[in-house]
């Protein structure tokens, strides 16, 4: 509170400007209009409701019977509730064979993209080498490559070296990601470099000061890696495409679409496929609501630096 002293009158105190009186003018000025405020929630909520719903379609026409999804396919609610269609899809197709393949192939691939790419994220970050700078430089340039132009390639790579129709042909080619990279790497920038100094002092390698040091101090980036990772695992299919032709190592993207394409005869069998496809979508939705404070953390740490 500031105290005035005027000559010929007595001391005249004026309010500090935190304490005085808000006019009408004011409040709106900081709170904002509620008008404009209900105009943005309001489309917010239209968008997310526009997004939404295909997927209360997929849910409503999966218990669903044949006839009622193939005359009301748009209609979220069915006619009669009817499990048949899940009772199908377990015995009447190859997807648990399906989801067998998916899971071994998406546990492998996600962790050897945690590993390698905190590995190499690690390396660009922190050692100093020859043409580190270029090999940044093309990690960041594979980012920018659509993955159908490399589809080809990796068929003509497969058969070559023999592995064409294997696990290890739906492993070993995404085993490393460049964005998982460089996610890693720019989170790794961002850590001081005085944390490592103590433990250089003491004698501590290159490798044992990435894993026992720096690399638990990089849990949000790991989350981050491990979701992106699992997702696109998951849910791949071009590259299982050139890969496989053998059903019995068909994942379960490459099972649906070859649901979708006709596989189980005449029929729309709009139940089934959308029931299967609710099921394949569970895990990763799962996955990324139990982490996804991780994943937008993680995330935004890592692009701090891009």
């Amino acid at each position: 509170m500031a105290v005035l002293t005027q000559p010929g009158s007595g001391p005249t105190v004026r309010p500090p400007r935190d304490e005085e009186p808000r006019t009408p003018q004011r409040r709106r000025r900081r709170g904002g209009n509620p008008a404009v405020t209900f105009a943005g929630y309001a489309v917010l909520v239209f968008f997310a409701l526009v997004f939404l719903y295909p997927f209360v379609i997929q849910l409503g026409n999966a218990f669903k019977t044949e006839p009622d999804a193939a005359a009301n396919p748009l209609s979220p609610i069915p006619t009669v509730l009817d499990l048949s269609s899940v009772q199908r899809i377990f015995e009447g197709t190859d997807f648990p064979l399906w989801l067998g393949n998916s899971t071994l192939v998406t546990v492998v691939v996600t962790l050897g993209r945690v590993f390698f790419a905190s590995l190499a994220g690690y390396a660009l970050a922190r050692l100093r080498f020859t043409g580190r700078r270029t090999v940044f430089a093309v990690v960041v340039a594979m980012m920018a490559v659509p993955p159908v132009v490399l589809l080809i390639p990796k068929f003509l790579v497969l058969n070559q070296l023999g592995l064409y129709n294997s696990y290890a042909a739906l492993i070993v080619p995404v085993l490393v990601d460049a964005t998982g990279v460089f996610v890693m790497k720019q989170f790794f920038e961002s850590i001081p470099a005085s944390v490592e100094e103590a433990a250089r002092i003491d004698g501590v390698g290159p490798f044992r000061m990435y894993w026992s040091v720096v690399l638990p101090m990089a849990r949000p980036a790991l989350i981050t890696v491990t979701i992106m990772s699992f997702q696109g695992s998951w849910n791949e299919l071009p590259h299982t495409l050139v890969a496989v032709q053998d059903p019995g190592l068909f994942t379960l993207p490459r099972g649906l679409a070859d649901l979708v394409s006709g596989s189980l005869g005449k029929g729309s069998q709009y139940p089934l496929k959308l029931g299967a496809a609710l099921l394949a979508t569970i895990p990763v939705a799962i996955l990324f609501v139990v982490f996804q404070r991780y994943f937008v953390r993680g995330a935004n740490e890592g692009a701090e630096k891009g």
